[in-house]
């Protein structure tokens, strides 16, 4: 598990590998990812969209950018926690993703980010 706290808001991520299959005639790699919000200050936030990098040791990098995450905009008031779990398909059996979430500050109406530290993704067998 990886975390990271920006701003009184922690982030943890725990990733697995789910398996392999074909696709378009290409064998593809899934990962899945479970990411827990904690609002660890004396605010209300809200998360408005996010923002991913993710890398696959044989592709270029891929960005995504969407609102909310899994179709919701989680509001969390101090003390309280979203957890949420995606998915991601790579090409290669090795890689990683980090991005951030842009929230809003109820308090002070202002929007800020929270980092989302990288993980890695990595398919057991292939580990040695």
């Amino acid at each position: 598990m990886v975390t990271q706290i920006t701003r009184g808001i922690k982030i943890s991520v725990l990733t697995s590998f789910e398996g392999t299959y074909f696709k378009n005639y290409k064998i593809h790699f899934a990962f899945s990812y479970e990411i827990t919000i904690e609002n660890h200050s004396k605010d209300s936030v809200q998360l408005m969209s996010r923002h991913w990098e993710i890398f696959d040791s044989l592709n270029n990098k891929e960005f995504v950018d969407g609102e909310g995450v899994i179709g919701k905009k989680p509001v969390l008031k101090p003390g309280e926690s979203h957890t949420y779990s995606s998915g991601c398909l790579l090409s290669s059996p090795f890689g990683a993703m980090k991005g951030y979430f842009n929230m809003i500050n109820f308090t002070s109406t202002r929007n800020f980010r929270v980092i989302v530290p990288t993980f890695r993704l990595s398919a057991p067998f292939a580990l040695n």
